[in-house]
């Protein structure tokens, strides 16, 4: 039953931090009965280092807060205009791994852009999802207790000059681009729609509670 649900939040423009913390206590309190949830959200401009970060990464100063995170991978940028979607899955629950929730990331933004006719690729030797081999999706996970935090960024409508700060991701040949630099006429709110639905389709979920 309980991996027929899920609960999808739309928590708008949020400082990193304080969802960050939200997130971290849903994990720590949750129990085998509680429903999976997808946690929507745009944040407040900030950079976060990920359990691989290091601060060679930031490649001049920057006024942008900064923050270490219990995610993988290295640095990335999160600011208004980019839609993120943190996945509260209990992989044990649902017998998946970590691959597959990789894969199922992956496959919901390829799927997404291909909606939009946007045409995407996966790189094997970076992870995320790539447009004319510029990175347009970044994701990062951590597992805790069987169950999953953190998810993935799509880079919608954005101001993307704090990218030419860092080395995203860490990789200094990794360029950065987003969905208004190939449509126009596209924002958060549409893009939400279409992930929540790819994503709710992957794991074969009937019935979608919206909080």
């Amino acid at each position: 039953m309980y991996n027929n649900s899920i609960i999808v939040r739309d928590l708008g423009l949020q400082h990193w931090k304080i969802v960050s913390d939200l997130m971290q206590a849903f994990t720590t309190i949750r129990t085998v009965e509680t429903l999976d949830e997808l946690w929507c959200v745009e944040h407040y401009p900030i950079f976060t280092l990920g359990s691989l970060g290091t601060r060679k990464d930031i490649i001049k100063p920057v006024k942008i807060p900064i923050m270490h995170t219990n995610r993988g991978g290295k640095i990335t940028y999160h600011g208004p205009g980019q839609q993120i979607i943190y996945l509260l899955l209990d992989l044990k629950r649902r017998n998946i791994s970590v691959r597959n929730i990789i894969s199922l990331i992956e496959n919901s933004v390829v799927d997404t852009l291909n909606y939009f006719f946007i045409k995407s690729h996966i790189m094997h030797e970076y992870p995320g999802v790539f447009v004319k081999n510029k990175k347009i999706c970044s994701f990062g996970l951590r597992i805790k207790k069987g169950c999953s935090l953190h998810g993935f960024s799509l880079n919608v409508c954005m101001d993307m000059r704090p990218f030419s700060y860092i080395y995203p991701c860490g990789n200094k040949k990794i360029n950065m681009t987003q969905i208004y630099d190939f449509k126009k006429n596209i924002n958060c709110t549409t893009i939400k729609l279409v992930l929540i639905k790819k994503i709710v389709n992957f794991l074969k979920i009937s019935s979608i509670f919206y909080k």
